[in-house]
């Protein structure tokens, strides 16, 4: 019998991720989804409001409508230190569009590409998809990479090498100095670097973000406003590269959604632009519940390393499955480590993206559990 699906699906797995979201019906403390629990801010919802008003609702060119192309362009000068015109920038459907077109922009049949490990749940299954191998980085004990790492795994068969910072599931932040590196041993090597910057804005401890662009050329920096902007649902991305990269990124985005929703656009053009009050507030918040999380899990005797960024912490758990699901059987949601890559097997991953009341109930419960 002819077997119906292709043999690339049979490799990928549902993200652990969305497993530990579903089965948090009901009356559950989720800690276990990367979602800011905080409201979009108003003047960004009267945009998306206005632009239904007034009929913005049709298709829009597919890299994006020019007001909003020129408004992360200045973005990218202003707060990332390299310059990108607005032919260089395509809007997305989320950065999970642009994480996907990227790869299969530049990842062949057998392609390697080098990804944290552990690192985000989509880099390795997006790499399946093009028929490339993933190659997981082992992490230093901060969980950030290193050059030497990289080296050590570089073959002639790489292609890309993914970056990224602040990180998920670790909330580790590379230094300037250790993206200087990683960009020029890629330079070195011709590979391509992926960097996923959706976190820029949740640095911690007066650390700052850092772009690979500022370094190389052979660059393709995807970014979101799902984090920032608490607009995950609105499902708007972008990534910005040269020319010669946004060309065929072009060709791909073009047949499999041809642009980013109209309304999402001038809700994020509305976010980009406007009063940046609302990011500082949400950054604060999320620093005191990372704080307080932190000095939580260390009472409760627990191994980590303290997230610089993002809101995430990734600590070790002797036996994750117990640790998950002793913690369920008390309406707690965490995520596996393991969900992450080899590397992140008796671990979990806990998001601190809920309500502070909502963190200090489920740490009570947990609490409880570990004694």
């Amino acid at each position: 019998m002819t077997k119906k699906f292709a043999s690339r699906i049979g490799t990928i797995e549902i993200s652990g991720i969305r497993k530990a979201f579903e089965a948090s019906s009901g009356e559950f403390f989720n800690l276990g989804l990367g979602e800011p629990d905080f409201d979009t801010p108003e003047h960004i919802k009267i945009a998306a409001m206005q632009a239904i008003d007034s009929g913005f609702t049709s298709y829009t060119v597919n890299k994006g409508i020019e007001e909003l192309r020129e408004a992360i362009s200045a973005k990218f000068n202003r707060d990332n230190n390299f310059s990108v015109s607005p032919e260089e920038i395509i809007v997305t459907s989320g950065a999970s569009e642009a994480l996907h077109i990227a790869i299969l922009s530049v990842v062949e049949k057998g392609d390697e590409v080098l990804m944290p490990d552990p690192g985000f749940v989509s880099y390795s299954p997006l790499t399946k998809l093009a028929e490339g191998k993933p190659v997981g980085v082992p992490l230093s004990e901060d969980f950030t990479m290193s050059a030497e790492a990289v080296k050590e795994k570089i073959t002639n068969k790489t292609k890309a090498l993914i970056i990224n910072s602040p990180a998920n599931p670790t909330g580790a932040v590379e230094s300037e100095e250790n993206i200087k590196a990683l960009a020029d041993i890629a330079n070195d090597h011709h590979v391509t670097i992926i960097s996923d910057e959706v976190y820029e804005h949740l640095i911690y401890d007066g650390l700052k973000h850092v772009s690979p662009a500022r370094f190389s050329d052979e660059v393709i920096t995807v970014n979101a406003v799902s984090k920032t902007y608490a607009m995950t649902g609105f499902r708007l991305g972008y990534l910005a590269a040269r020319d010669e990269y946004v060309e065929q990124m072009l060709k791909i985005h073009q047949y499999i959604q041809a642009c980013a929703s109209s309304i999402s656009q001038k809700a994020a053009l509305a976010a980009i632009t406007g009063p940046q009050e609302c990011v500082s507030e949400m950054r604060s918040e999320f620093k005191r519940r990372r704080d307080f999380a932190v000095e939580t899990l260390r009472n409760m005797g627990m191994e980590f390393s303290v997230p610089k960024g993002a809101f995430y912490i990734f600590p070790r758990a002797k036996d994750e499955k117990e640790f998950v699901e002793t913690l369920r059987k008390r309406k707690i949601i965490v995520t596996p480590g393991s969900a992450f890559g080899s590397r992140g097997k008796n671990h979990v991953r806990i998001s601190y993206a809920t309500s502070f009341e909502n963190l200090k109930r489920a740490f009570e419960i947990m609490k409880e559990a570990v004694r």
